[in-house]
């Protein structure tokens, strides 16, 4: 049977764990704002009521594309950052693809480096490890 403290510690865990991907979510979304933003996106504020009903009813950064007055637009909502609406025509949504490479590139590098400074760490003069170990 779980004590309080047990069924507390959990909840402790899980609300902790939320509030972390919740922070990661945020810190997508403002680097995919400065990414559209970089690409030529205009900022759109949601600042009547009808404006900010439809911004919510959008999926939350999503690339969606539409037509207006016979041209393709991309357009992207943000309920949450800056309850905005992101808006491009074709040549801001391909420089946008661009730089969404170029970060992904990055990030495998970076990640890709990480990796090999942590395989050539001697761990061992840190002594055994294990249950022998600790």
């Amino acid at each position: 049977m779980r004590t309080m403290a047990g069924r507390l510690g959990s909840v402790g865990v899980a609300l902790a764990l939320a509030c972390a991907l919740g922070a990661c979510a945020a810190q997508q979304a403002r680097e995919m704002n400065s990414m559209l933003a970089a690409a030529g996106f205009q900022v759109r504020p949601a600042n009547t009521p009808e404006k900010l009903k439809q911004l919510e009813s959008l999926k939350p950064h999503a690339l969606l594309q539409t037509q207006r007055d016979g041209a393709p637009y991309w357009v992207v909502a943000d309920p949450t950052v800056c309850q905005c609406l992101y808006v491009g025509n074709e040549a801001a949504y391909q420089r946008y693809e661009q730089l969404k490479l170029r970060k992904e590139y990055a990030d495998e590098q970076l990640m890709a480096a990480e990796m090999n400074e942590d395989a050539a760490m001697n761990w061992s003069m840190w002594g055994p490890w294990g249950p022998w170990g600790y």
